[in-house]
């Protein structure tokens, strides 16, 4: 969801930004401008600035897990690869 505070304030950054004699149309170029302004946002793919801080967070502990397993598997590698030395020496002799 769009924060209206934000809308506000690029509207009003948009406002500033127009001539004097546009800006002195008044409230209905204001209303429509705001209106016109929130339909386009909306169409957007954007996400809060919560749900990205969210979805970070989710990133990390995954990331954190990735390494973690990664870890696992070289230890059970490492161990299967020196148990199958063992056997072949064992093996030979």
């Amino acid at each position: 969801m769009l924060d209206p505070k934000k809308i506000e304030q690029v509207a009003r950054q948009i406002q500033g930004a127009l001539p004097k004699g546009v800006r002195d149309l008044g409230e209905d170029f204001d209303k429509k401008l705001r209106s016109l302004l929130q339909s386009q946002l909306g169409k957007l793919d954007l996400v809060s600035r919560e749900e990205f801080d969210i979805q970070t967070q989710v990133l990390l502990r995954t990331r954190e897990k990735l390494v973690q397993m990664e870890q696992r598997v070289k230890a059970l590698e490492e161990r299967f690869n020196d148990d199958n030395g063992v056997e072949e020496q064992q093996q030979n002799q």
